[in-house]
């Protein structure tokens, strides 16, 4: 059932091949807890109380309560997989209270220290230095996830309308524009990478011509970031949070930004206001002769 429910949510719910991979991790480890503390290895034997032991288990052992809450999460939708699926009648996670999480804000970088860092790479030359300024710029100035960088054509670089079309969860296209400025650097590495390579449909690949792969972007993306900020996280994903939250402070539309990132709700979006929030009381601060 474990196969069934991953191929479910794999090929009819569409989850991206990181998320499947996150459930499949997930299972792997409660099904493991099974067989070693309750030596139980059929689903239909699990109660209540066997899957609270596997989370205190977790908190004890050190998990974080957004992880364990991950984990609960993944166990949540194999459930809800085998009741539509009648293989178990009783839902024993409906007795699991999940452990409370502090509000984490997304970490970003300064406006000044990403003028910096693309000044920086301003003078970057041949394939290997132009990729690299292009990755970490593309991230700055659409927003887009990492899986979606990474599966770019040159195709869906339209240099006229100064747009790139963007495949992201769910199958779900967008449309996000860039700057011309960007759009001239990114023509002369698409030219460069033409010299170099001959034509390829995929829009960024590594030194020997292969398709790029997530190793490889974090660590551009984690380098270039080490000489501009002291964040803990140099992620991709901490540039899509500075994409969001420049574009916010800057007074965009809260809507535009989520239809930007490609938030299936508004939720999702304004977690991103806060850190708007936070400079607006720093300026009230400094500037309110009462403050």
């Amino acid at each position: 059932m474990k196969e069934r429910f991953l191929e479910y949510i794999q090929y009819e719910k569409r989850y991206s091949p990181h998320t499947v991979t996150a459930y499949r991790t997930d299972l792997d480890q409660f099904f493991a807890f099974l067989s070693v503390q309750y030596l139980v290895y059929d689903i239909r034997g699990v109660d209540h109380s066997m899957i609270r032991s596997w989370l205190v288990f977790m908190m004890e052992k050190g998990d974080s309560p957004r992880s364990v809450n991950r984990k609960l999460t993944s166990l949540k939708s194999f459930y809800r997989f085998l009741l539509k699926e009648g293989f178990v009648e009783n839902n024993p996670m409906r007795k699991i209270i999940s452990p409370k999480t502090s509000k984490r804000l997304p970490e970003f970088v300064e406006a000044g220290k990403m003028s910096d860092l693309i000044g920086q790479m301003g003078d970057s030359e041949g394939f290997t230095g132009l990729r690299n300024r292009i990755i970490v710029e593309m991230f700055y100035n659409t927003g887009m996830r990492l899986s979606e960088l990474m599966n770019l054509k040159e195709t869906d670089i339209d240099f006229h309308t100064d747009t790139v079309k963007v495949l992201g969860k769910r199958n779900k296209e967008r449309i996000i524009p860039f700057t011309k400025k960007f759009g001239s650097v990114l023509k002369d590495y698409v030219k460069e990478k033409e010299k170099n390579f001959g034509y390829v449909p995929e829009l960024f690949l590594t030194d020997t011509g292969a398709k790029i792969y997530p190793k490889l972007i974090y660590l551009i993306v984690k380098t270039h970031l080490a000489g501009v900020t002291t964040l803990a996280q140099k992620s991709p994903h901490v540039l899509r949070h500075t994409f969001a939250t420049h574009l916010l402070n800057n007074g965009a539309d809260l809507n535009a930004v989520k239809e930007l990132l490609g938030h299936a709700n508004l939720a999702a979006t304004q977690v991103y206001t806060h850190n708007t929030i936070e400079k607006l009381k720093k300026i009230y601060k400094q500037a309110h002769p009462r403050a």
